[in-house]
């Protein structure tokens, strides 16, 4: 059985017409100049709606970090590295750290993103070690 696939929504489309591209976008403020993630209708900081996608580096540090061993759903292959990545031009993901033994990701480790295709239609912004 295959993992469940994400659907964009009105507020996620860009973002995943982005991944799909090979090109990882953050939403900033345009009043406050936040960074953030997920999108959300306002900006979590200022309220303001006025905000919209930038281009990220798809680089910065694991802020957080476990190691899943119980599937949370059909798909899914365990273990796996399950971390939030403090990126370093703003704003903060949660996501997977491939290409590497689960158990060696801690916090403080620097990733830069590596996109994976899930289908045609999506692409999941995995992260790696910055090294490989």
């Amino acid at each position: 059985m295959s993992r469940p696939v994400p659907v964009p929504t009105e507020l996620s489309r860009a973002f995943w017409e982005g991944t799909r591209r090979g090109e990882l976008l953050i939403p900033r403020c345009a009043d406050c100049g936040a960074r953030f993630f997920a999108p959300e209708p306002a900006c979590p900081h200022c309220m303001s709606a006025s905000w919209d996608y930038e281009p990220s580096m798809g680089r910065g540090v694991v802020y957080s970090v476990t190691v899943v061993h119980r599937t949370p759903g059909p798909g899914f292959e365990v273990p796996f590295a399950l971390a939030v990545i403090d990126l370093d031009d703003g704003g903060t993901l949660l996501s997977h750290v491939v290409d590497v033994e689960p158990h060696s990701v801690a916090i403080g480790t620097r990733v830069r993103v590596s996109f994976r295709g899930l289908d045609d239609d999506i692409t999941l912004p995995c992260f790696v070690p910055a090294d490989l």
